[in-house]
């Protein structure tokens, strides 16, 4: 293992449209999604430390997840659990690790990686991050990994690169917004477009001069406790402080304005697991298209179903088509497989109706 890798897990996401298991107190990255017997966290983290060291990785994290954290990953030490003490988006938590890290290694390349994607092949996938971190350690560049996409997603934002560049690394040319149906297909047409996945890769010293450059006030914020970093005075400089930096995710804040972007199509297979939808397509499926995690089915009828319980309940459904039935302890839900997207709002009109409780 290089011991100037570095890697920073994303952990801190709510993954509303995963509920009612993920839920503000216990969020999707921390749940076995897929009944692999490993959670999303757990996987991500095995992935990266094929050829990062232990002590190389951090996990950004609001503070109410740090408990959760150090009990998936109990290799970890407290100081590499990251602690958000209010939300301010991607860049400023993103900022505050590359110093932390530039600190420990000025020579540091990093990813930043969310922690609850679903990635199989874990072999191209560390072969396309040493890819990229053998450009950034040559250049003062930013990387990010693209997914091709397999049809005209309107959920994703999307990568668009030099149509004429023959590298295998792709100079960007801009970060487009999450398109309407007939701009995606438009992009699909063009074919030098690549979805989104938020996995970057820079030298530290490269991102850390991106935000001297382009978020100078966010980077003098974070600067004034660079003396405390790695010390027993972190927490309490970053208490008093984080709360005043800018609500800016890393995209607005320097991708968008950077002039030294690049970008490889990534080898490897990928989802984002954003909907239970995007579950079920990863899952193996009955002859009737049924999915089931945990439960032992017996299903009359009934096709085209995501179905999730507790291990080993016995589940019956007879006559239900294309549903998601989601069965916890003390929520039960029963849902159109075609109305997916409206479950965030659900989750808000029982938490307004019942309380945080069941959100």
């Amino acid at each position: 293992m290089n011991k100037n890798y570095y890697a920073v897990l994303m952990a801190g996401g709510i993954g509303s449209r995963f509920w009612p298991v993920s839920t503000t107190a216990n969020p999707k990255q921390f749940h076995d999604m897929l009944g692999t017997g490993r959670t999303l966290i757990q996987k991500t983290f095995d992935r990266l430390n094929r050829f990062i060291p232990t002590e190389n990785i951090l996990i950004l994290t609001n503070e109410r997840y740090n408990n959760l954290v150090l009990e998936q990953l109990p290799m970890l030490k407290q100081e590499q659990v990251v602690l958000e003490p209010a939300m301010r988006n991607t860049a400023p938590c993103i900022l505050y690790a590359a110093l932390k890290i530039q600190k420990m290694d000025p020579e540091a390349v990093m990813i930043v990686a969310p922690s609850d994607h679903w990635i199989e092949d874990e072999q191209a996938f560390e072969n396309d991050v040493k890819v990229c971190f053998e450009k950034c350690k040559e250049e003062e560049v930013l990387c990010t990994l693209g997914i091709t996409p397999a049809f005209p997603n309107t959920g994703f934002g999307y990568i668009e690169f030099e149509k004429q560049d023959a590298d295998p690394l792709k100079k960007v040319v801009q970060f487009r917004e999450k398109p309407d149906l007939e701009t995606a297909q438009g992009f699909l047409a063009q074919g030098n477009f690549l979805w989104n996945a938020g996995i970057f890769m820079w030298g530290v010293s490269t991102i850390v001069n991106a935000f001297k450059a382009y978020q100078p006030k966010q980077f003098e914020l974070f600067e004034e406790g660079i003396s405390c970093y790695n010390t027993s005075d972190e927490q309490t400089f970053i208490q008093e402080n984080y709360a005043k930096a800018d609500n800016i995710s890393i995209d607005y804040a320097i991708l968008e304005r950077s002039k030294a972007i690049f970008t490889l199509p990534a080898s490897f297979d990928w989802n984002d697991l954003g909907t239970w939808g995007a579950l079920y397509e990863k899952l193996e499926k009955d002859t009737a298209q049924n999915a089931v995690v945990n439960g032992e089915p017996l299903l009359i009828e009934a096709g085209g179903n995501m179905i999730r319980t507790s291990e080993n309940k016995v589940v019956v459904v007879e006559g239900l088509e294309d549903y998601i039935i989601v069965d916890k302890e003390d929520v039960l839900l029963i849902y159109p497989k075609s109305k997916q997207q409206y479950i965030k709002k659900v989750r808000a009109q029982v938490q307004e109706k019942f309380g945080d409780k069941y959100a």
